[in-house]
């Protein structure tokens, strides 16, 4: 059986990868991680997500993470979340360092346990000129490091199927598949509503626009 196991933030890009990857029939095991990210609500999302979808759901509780990756705004109480367009310079100080490369390995040794042979994650475009562990290179990288990490009986493929793929792309194709994007969270800002101001937010209401789909996220400004 091609089973997969598939990394759930419990944000929009990873909640339609969810639902591709249960249309494919790869009946899933959705996997997240909690390292004391400041946006860690999102794991609130993902349970829900898992609940709706009817897949298994694993947490892994690794808040220490959050001690030696603390150079982002993610991970530091220090550091801002800046606001404004996704694409802006300052968005770089969200960068948790090495942080798929992490996802990953976990994912890859709950894939082989749990006799799977995907790991799959949400990675696109968009994501290119910021973060580094989500590029055509690190992908393609990744791939073949999971390959030789895996090999024989329990070899395990990495597949990041939205590559190519726009935010508004992610968006249109998850209205297909009817995700419930309600159930989802972007914002990296630990509030009670998506503050409508940072950069993912910006991201995420941008992209329903060019996607012609109605967003149904309540934001605070």
């Amino acid at each position: 059986m091609n089973h997969a196991v598939c990394l759930l933030s419990g944000g929009l890009d990873s909640a339609v990868l969810l639902w591709h990857a249960i249309q494919a029939k790869w009946d899933p095991i959705a996997l997240s991680i909690n390292y004391d990210q400041r946006h860690k609500r999102e794991l609130l999302y993902a349970r829900q997500l898992t609940s709706v979808a009817g897949v298994e759901h694993i947490v892994l509780e690794l808040p220490q993470l959050r001690e030696v990756l603390s150079k982002s705004a993610l991970t530091s109480d220090e550091i801002a979340v800046p606001n404004g367009h996704y694409a802006a310079e300052n968005m770089k100080i969200t960068v948790v360092p090495n942080r798929n490369m992490i996802l990953l390995s976990i994912a890859g040794g709950l894939a082989v346990s749990r006799g799977c042979r995907y790991v799959v994650f949400a990675a696109h475009s968009g994501d290119h000129m910021i973060y580094p562990d989500c590029t055509p290179e690190f992908i393609a990288a990744a791939q073949r490091a999971m390959l030789l990490g895996t090999a024989g009986e329990d070899e395990v493929l990495l597949n990041a199927p939205f590559e190519p793929f726009s935010k508004a792309d992610i968006v249109r194709y998850g209205a297909e598949l009817h995700v419930p994007f309600q159930l989802t969270w972007s914002c990296y800002n630990g509030g009670y509503k998506h503050c409508g101001k940072c950069g993912t937010c910006t991201e995420r209401r941008e992209a329903f626009v060019l996607a012609g789909v109605t967003d149904p996220t309540e934001y605070e400004a």
